[in-house]
């Protein structure tokens, strides 16, 4: 007997309200972490030297955010966008208690809208709500995203239907008390000199001068996420109707430039804050293929007060990932990656 098992979920088969626990679940291995942190080229020490994550008062190396995301978005995927054309937006993305090496993280969605496309009767959006949690149920990440869903049947019928409010999922970002007695500033040298909250100026646009090249271990890391999306992955699919696919090509997991934008920014930006607080919004403006370098900018949109925290500020960012395509003799500026996003920042007068 053949027996054909069909795998994630099409537009036709989501209802407004249902709740996905998915299945597996993630342990934060070493090599995961490795890989990841090296790969994004992050530069925080908190996810790269154990001696200052410890005096900052973390139990370990804190897993960076790109990673973080990573992980709950792709536990996401075999039941929400498995069969997607794209990942539309992100929406109020937070962070919550921090991950550590052999923390394991379990995610669960809930499906917020369904809307059919009005112009293309094959596909339509999926509007979820997707949480992770850690081993003691602590919120690491929730957010929104938008996601565009192939149906199975192009004759299916699918109705609009959303839900009256988003479910509210509580989680603040956790960082350890300020604690004047640990002598932050005797590691101070471990970050850039102008990198604090007090060097940051609303208006100010910062061009990071590293860029990354996309190779094809894009496919290695997707899979050590447990992704298992067919656009990134499985060529052959592709290859069947190269015109219903963009580019008619894999197209790189969107988690990969997101990734690597956050890390071409760390060392202007990123390396003196204790964490990402939120993501407003988010968007993969244009697709990357194997084969693109990835490059990024952080515009500078307004600081201000963290909550009881005078030793930190919030400093609010636009984070833009572009690469260049050649046109004739010319190379032609084209983003890839928009991201509204807000850091929790250390103030120079209390730790250098």
């Amino acid at each position: 007997m053949l027996i054909r098992k069909k795998r994630g979920n099409f537009l036709e088969d989501f209802r407004v309200g249902q709740l996905f626990r998915h299945k597996v679940g993630k342990t934060v291995t070493e090599g995961l972490f490795n890989a990841f942190t090296e790969f994004g080229m992050t530069t925080n020490p908190l996810c790269k030297n154990l001696r200052y994550a410890q005096r900052y008062g973390f139990r370990g190396l804190i897993a960076p955010p790109g990673l973080v995301m990573n992980v709950v978005f792709s536990q996401s995927v075999e039941d929400i966008s498995e069969n997607a054309r794209a990942n539309l937006e992100y929406r109020d993305m937070r962070f919550g208690a921090p991950v550590y090496i052999g923390d394991t993280v379990e995610v669960e969605t809930t499906i917020v809208g369904v809307q059919p496309s009005s112009r293309e009767p094959d596909r339509g959006v999926v509007h979820v709500q997707t949480t992770g949690r850690n081993q003691n149920g602590e919120v690491v990440l929730t957010f929104q995203r938008k996601v565009q869903v192939w149906k199975d049947n192009a004759e299916a019928k699918v109705e609009t239907a959303a839900l009256s409010e988003v479910p509210v999922i509580p989680g603040e970002l956790v960082v350890p008390a300020y604690d004047a007695g640990r002598r932050y500033a005797e590691l101070a040298h471990l970050t850039n000199a102008d990198t604090y909250f007090e060097d940051f100026t609303a208006g100010d646009t910062i061009e990071h001068s590293r860029g990354r090249t996309v190779t094809t271990v894009h496919m290695e890391l997707t899979a050590m996420l447990d992704n298992t999306s067919q656009v990134h992955s499985n060529q052959y699919l592709i290859d069947q109707n190269p015109q219903k696919y963009l580019g008619g090509q894999l197209i790189v997991y969107g988690g990969i430039p997101f990734n690597l934008c956050l890390g071409l920014s760390c060392p202007d930006v990123g390396d003196n804050a204790l964490g990402d607080v939120c993501y407003v919004t988010g968007r993969h403006t244009g697709p990357v293929f194997v084969g693109d370098t990835v490059f990024a900018s952080t515009e500078i949109t307004g600081k201000r007060e963290y909550p009881g925290r005078p030793d930190l500020g919030i400093v609010a960012t636009i984070l833009r990932g572009h690469k260049f395509v050649r046109k004739g003799e010319a190379w032609e500026k084209l983003e890839i990656f928009y991201l509204e996003r807000e850091m929790a920042v250390k103030r120079r007068s209390y730790y250098a």
